[in-house]
This record gives C-alpha cells, structure tokens and sequence, in this order.
C-alpha cells in the first residue's frame, strides 16, 4: 500500500543560536528559535514521514516538554521514525520539500542537505528533492523573521 504525507513547519530567527536547515549547519547571523535545533526542513519532512505512517505530528513524538529534546539536533528525529518505518515493514519511496526563506541563501548547501538527510533515512539521496523559493518580500518570511518549510513523503506499506 502507498501512504502519502504532508508536513509543514515556521521557525522564527533568534540571536546566539545557530543556523541548521537539512541536517547542516549554515553560517548566517541568526539561528532558528525552537526546543530543538529548530530545524524546520527535518520537520517539516519529519511530519511528512509521520503522517504517511497515521502516526501523529512531530509534537506528539518529540514533545517541547521533554528535556531530552532540548537543544538535540533534529536529524536524531528522523533517526528514530526511519526506524519507525522499518519496524512497520514498510520503505520511503520519495521526499520532496520545500525551504521559504528569504535569507539564508539554500542552494549552495543543497546537496550536504540531501547527503545528511539521506544518511538519517536510510535512503538514496537521488529520492529526496529540496528546493527553495522566497516569499518575494512578503509576510514574516518577507521580512526575514524567519523561515518556513512544507514536505510530502511517500511511503510503501508491504504488508
């Protein structure tokens, strides 16, 4: 059976934190403000993946509450529901994600963002697409408040 997913996450920018969309750390002036690393790329696909499995949100896995979360890089997430999904006998066939950002610039560090990302899945880069697009100046995103991504992922269910 083929499972569909859809995930999105906004982070806003925070001093003295640093700055980690796909598993990579980029150099800007301000990071993401979260619990976690406040990668919004690894959850917004974190969510994808979720949702193809019917298993919740990131939240409900991963809650703000939980000490142990606090300030863990967000690649350990994906860790755990690639291991979810292998416990389900089930494969990823495809993720595809989306960063909003006006700032940082996202296309040099693409391929280091699907090679991390690909590792933490326990998949081939060739099935994980990222792209990137600004908000054209507008909203929060616009005014370089912070960051926004959306992600569907496609599972295979074999039994």
């Amino acid at each position: 059976m083929n499972r569909v997913g859809i995930g999105y996450d906004v982070h806003q920018f925070a001093e003295d934190r640093d700055c980690y969309l796909g598993g990579v750390k980029i150099e800007y002036e301000k990071g993401l403000l979260g619990h976690s690393d406040a990668d919004v790329l690894i959850h917004a696909i974190a969510d994808a993946l979720l949702g193809s499995l019917g298993e919740g949100d990131i939240g409900y896995h991963f809650p703000n509450t939980d000490p142990e979360w606090k300030d863990a890089r967000s690649t350990l997430f994906l860790e755990h529901i690639s291991r979810m999904i292998a416990e389900r006998r089930a494969t990823i066939n495809n993720v595809d994600a989306t960063v909003i950002a006006e700032a940082p610039k996202v296309l040099p560090h693409l391929n280091a963002m699907r090679e991390v990302l690909s590792k933490s899945l326990k998949i081939k880069p060739s099935q994980i697409t990222i792209k990137a697009t600004t908000n054209e100046t507008m909203g929060f995103v616009g005014r370089k408040e912070g960051i926004a991504a959306m992600a569907v992922a496609s599972i295979e269910i074999t039994s």
